[in-house]
């Protein structure tokens, strides 16, 4: 029986190879009919009959979006998405057979996008009703945000193959855009395909060495209860190794994915961003009527979905969350957490991560884990605020180092959750290590706010 891995794998290479065809076929049209029927076909081959269950939320979203006012547009399907997430993850609980695994990952990443295509409905036509927006911003909200698409539009978008199972999200106007793109030839994919693929070998043979050695199944074992408390401790270390891993392999070929066909590739001076693309429209539309743009240099910024450098390195876990998964932690900072109400402005960073828990899965170990990020969060912020703040350019240093070492090791504790998923499974875990990561947690809140320094106090001086 070939794993999921295997199937996976292969899938994510096929599609960097398609994407050399795909960036070389003329015409809007003919590269939208392609890449959605490679997309279908390849949701027929890892779901078979469960496509079913992508159908029927893209006709949703259309119904949504056909019936539902702009103005309410985006809260309707996302009720209607994530809705019927919930539905797709109980109906092994009436009788219907469970979708396989790979079938989760395309319906995850296919919430995201008709949830996305909504509030970019909603906030394209709300966009040009702005009192301080002039008369130049609105024409090139416009031409260049504005988004109107039809029903086959929609199912063209939901079906193309390119980050289907793994990412990265991209909006409709960047899939949109790559559609309608005339300068292909020109835009230079080979060096930062290559630049991007370079890590994956030593990424890979770090994951298979890994993974011979530790696995997730011994942690639930008796056998595993009897070890050291040293050793149930730093077990938690090698499993959040194979666990990133696998996902930075995945990720950096789903980036190649998009590099090989030249989908997010904007003009650099257009200033583009992780999933939004291009912000100086201004420069983007004078880039445009050039009339000869082979010197135009492009990238892949509005695509960029994985800083390793940032993941392994970056002192604290929101520079850490911010490095990971990057364009869905975009999808969730700009249609999640800007978008709680004024109201409930204290509790954005929790309810953020309760919608990425219920997104992941219905699993309690997801919600032990991301529930476990803002108290980590606070934490961080009261001994930085404490001991980082007016302080020496070597006790920032040394305090960096320190709150590095603690990020990664919460990174390992709430990876366990993500692993185990089951609540007897996580809390059993938890319990073998005698609740470490909480406690460290409010040992650090109740010291970080014992010391605080007020802002503005001066440093004691000898």
């Amino acid at each position: 029986m070939v794993s999921d891995d295997t199937v996976y794998g292969v899938l994510l290479v096929f599609s960097v190879a398609f994407g050399l065809y795909t960036k070389n076929l003329k015409g809007a049209d003919t590269r939208q009919t392609v890449s959605s029927i490679a997309g279908f076909c390849t949701i027929l081959i890892i779901c078979h009959l469960h496509v079913f269950h992508s159908i029927i939320t893209v006709i949703g979203t259309c119904v949504v979006l056909k019936c539902v006012p702009h103005r309410k547009c985006h809260i309707a399907c996302f009720i209607w998405s994530f809705g019927y997430l919930a539905v797709f993850r109980t109906v092994h609980l009436v009788g219907i057979p469970a979708p396989p695994p790979l079938c989760n990952a395309v319906q995850l990443f296919l919430t995201l996008r008709m949830i996305g295509l909504a509030c970019e409905i909603h906030d394209s036509r709300m966009a040009v009703f702005k009192e301080d927006a002039t008369q130049e911003d609105k024409r090139l909200i416009k031409k260049y945000v504005h988004i109107d698409p039809d029903f086959s539009d929609i199912f063209a978008y939901a079906y193309c193959y390119i980050g289907m199972m793994t990412g990265p999200y991209y909006k409709y106007r960047t899939y949109r855009d790559w559609l309608e793109e005339t300068n292909m030839e020109n835009i230079e994919t080979y060096t930062p395909f290559w630049k991007k693929v370079k890590p994956v070998p030593i990424i890979l043979a770090c994951f298979l060495a890994f993974s011979h050695y530790f696995n997730i199944q011994y942690v639930e074992s008796d056998e595993f209860s009897d070890h050291p408390f040293w050793f149930r401790l730093f077990y938690m270390v090698p499993m959040f190794i194979i666990f990133r891993t696998r996902l930075y392999i995945a990720w950096l070929l789903s980036e190649c994915m998009c590099i090989t066909s030249a989908l997010g590739a904007y003009p650099v001076k257009s200033k583009p961003k992780c999933g939004q693309g291009p912000t100086d429209l201004k420069a983007l539309e004078e880039i445009q009527n050039e009339p000869d743009k082979k010197s135009v240099e492009y990238n892949f910024q509005s695509v960029y979905n994985l800083d390793i450098y940032g993941c392994e390195l970056a002192p604290t876990t929101k520079e850490g969350l911010r490095s990971w998964n990057m364009t869905v932690q975009y999808w969730l900072a700009t249609y999640i957490h800007r978008r709680v109400p004024a109201s409930l402005k204290a509790y954005r960073v929790s309810i953020t991560m309760a919608v990425s828990a219920f997104w992941h899965g219905i699993h309690p170990g997801y919600y032990l884990s991301f529930l476990t990020v803002p108290p980590i969060l606070m934490a961080e912020a009261a001994m930085s605020n404490a001991f980082r703040r007016d302080t020496s350019p070597l006790q920032m240093w040394l305090f960096d180092w320190g709150c590095w070492f603690f990020k990664m090791r919460g990174f390992d504790y709430m990876c366990m959750g993500f692993l185990l998923l089951r609540l007897n499974s996580t809390l059993n875990y938890w319990w073998s290590i005698y609740f470490i990561g909480h406690i460290v947690v409010v040992l650090f809140l109740i010291i970080g706010n014992v010391f605080t320094r007020k802002p503005g106090r001066d440093v004691k001086k000898d």
